[in-house]
């Protein structure tokens, strides 16, 4: 694996389907761009939780559901992902980029 790949989650990352049928299981989408980049455009269902946001608003994600976890590019979806294991959720997919999952 290499550096970057390690960095931001890109060797481990689900599929466009993989990420379709857990949504569809009941995933939650999870969107870590800012309120603007999220009115932008953004995946159906996915809620908006911006990565400066996230520590003090976790609490609004239920630690029992799959979360997947985006971005525009990756990188701050690979830290959310990070942030949120370390507060205990287990059940988190970092999706990388917006392309990922629409």
């Amino acid at each position: 694996m290499g550096l970057f790949a390690g960095l931001f989650g890109g060797s481990n990352r689900l599929s466009r389907d993989d990420i379709q049928a857990k949504v569809a299981a009941g995933a939650w989408l999870v969107d870590v761009r800012t309120p603007g980049e999220f009115a932008s455009g953004h995946a159906k269902g996915a809620r908006n939780v911006p990565l400066q946001d996230l520590p003090a608003r976790a609490k609004e994600l239920p630690m029992d559901r799959e979360l997947i976890v985006y971005c525009r590019s990756g990188a701050r979806s690979a830290s959310a992902a990070s942030m949120l294991r370390s507060k205990g959720f287990e059940k988190v997919h970092d999706a990388g980029g917006l392309g990922n999952v629409m």
